[in-house]
């Protein structure tokens, strides 16, 4: 009998021991603190939201970068009683840029023209769409020069209405 109660009373004991050693893990509370103290040292963590459930913390909110997520998690999963960590963290959008400034490329075309028949007066010159059209009179043997210096523009092409003498 005394064996039986020797048995019994070793069983009971190992029985509260554990029971004793599995309440003692850290409370999710005390995570949770060590989490907001942790997060004046981690500046990426100040804005992130901690819920811990069973020592299972679930990070959410905005990171900048991938960077700032890992740094957040690996600062996380350094807190004692921490089991895991489930980082649904996002990484914020990059900025949105100002649309490109579209330069008309006739305003262009056009600076060229006025240069290429400067040298000309009697010449006039249109420019819409990347087509040239030239009006007004010209030599005849002017006509090469001008129209390799208007060809070097690159226009779509050149509507020649020039008078020739």
């Amino acid at each position: 009998m005394n064996t039986k109660l020797s048995r019994l009373g070793l069983f009971l004991f190992s029985g509260i021991l554990f029971l004793s050693i599995v309440s003692c893990g850290v409370k999710d509370s005390t995570i949770n603190e060590a989490i907001t103290e942790k997060a004046q040292t981690v500046p990426e963590l100040a804005a992130i939201h901690a819920t811990v459930a069973d020592g299972v913390v679930t990070l959410s909110g905005e990171c900048k970068d991938g960077a700032g997520k890992q740094a957040v998690e690996d600062a996380v999963k350094g807190i004692k009683g921490v089991k895991s960590v489930v980082n649904n963290c996002t990484i914020a959008p990059l900025p949105q840029l100002p649309p490109p400034v579209v330069i008309n490329p006739d305003d262009l075309l056009n600076k060229g023209v006025t240069d290429a028949i400067k040298d000309f007066p009697t010449v006039k010159a249109a420019v819409q769409d990347g087509v040239i059209t030239l009006t007004g009179d010209l030599k005849r043997t002017s006509l090469q020069k001008l129209m390799m210096a208007l060809n070097t523009l690159k226009p779509k092409k050149i509507v020649n209405q020039l008078s020739l003498k």
